[in-house]
């Protein structure tokens, strides 16, 4: 099969259950925020130095961001092929977060995104994770969407914000606090 298939030559795209939106509906911007935040961490994976700790995780979070972008485009009212994400996906990214928090020295104030290279693209990840969360939140405001993609979002941007100052001090780099 080509990927060339051009049913969306004028402007749509098929979700799952063959229905089509406006390649600009709210859904299909959701769910492409969260291939490109998949897309950022194939690049952190490519170019960086990584724990093996840190690579699995990232890795999972990718084979999740899948399940995410499948989440989202199958609307509620229809059956998912697959399984939807679920609280205990939040759980676990909680149980990444509650390690890498334990391991940081507590952080005082707001600090800039930087420092090292793998740092600095984990914090990309985090913005456009942010962004993926927020095109939820409008998504829901038109259609029911499964709470815990939203609630899973939220909880990867605060990964990646901590796995960044991880990065940062594994390199003795240390965070740069806001000056005002």
């Amino acid at each position: 099969m080509s990927i060339v298939t051009k049913t969306g030559d004028k402007g749509t795209t098929g979700l799952y259950g063959g229905a089509r939106l406006p390649k600009d509906h709210p859904r299909i911007c959701a769910y492409g925020d969260v291939d490109e935040l998949n897309a950022i961490l194939g690049v952190v994976l490519a170019s960086v130095h990584l724990s093996v700790d840190a690579r699995k995780q990232l890795t999972d979070i990718q084979h999740l961001l899948f399940r995410v972008g499948g989440d989202l485009a199958t609307p509620m009212q229809k059956e998912s092929k697959q399984e939807r994400v679920s609280a205990e996906h939040v759980a676990r990214v909680e149980e990444w977060i509650n390690v890498i928090e334990n391991s940081l020295l507590p952080q005082k104030s707001f600090i800039l995104p930087g420092g090292t290279s793998a740092a600095a693209h984990v914090h990309h990840a985090r913005t456009v994770c942010r962004r993926a969360e927020r095109s939820v939140v409008s998504l829901q405001k038109i259609e029911p969407v499964n709470p815990d993609v939203q609630v899973l979002l939220n909880r990867l941007s605060d990964y990646f914000f901590l796995l960044a100052r991880k990065l940062n001090a594994e390199a003795k780099v240390w965070d740069t606090e806001v000056k005002y």
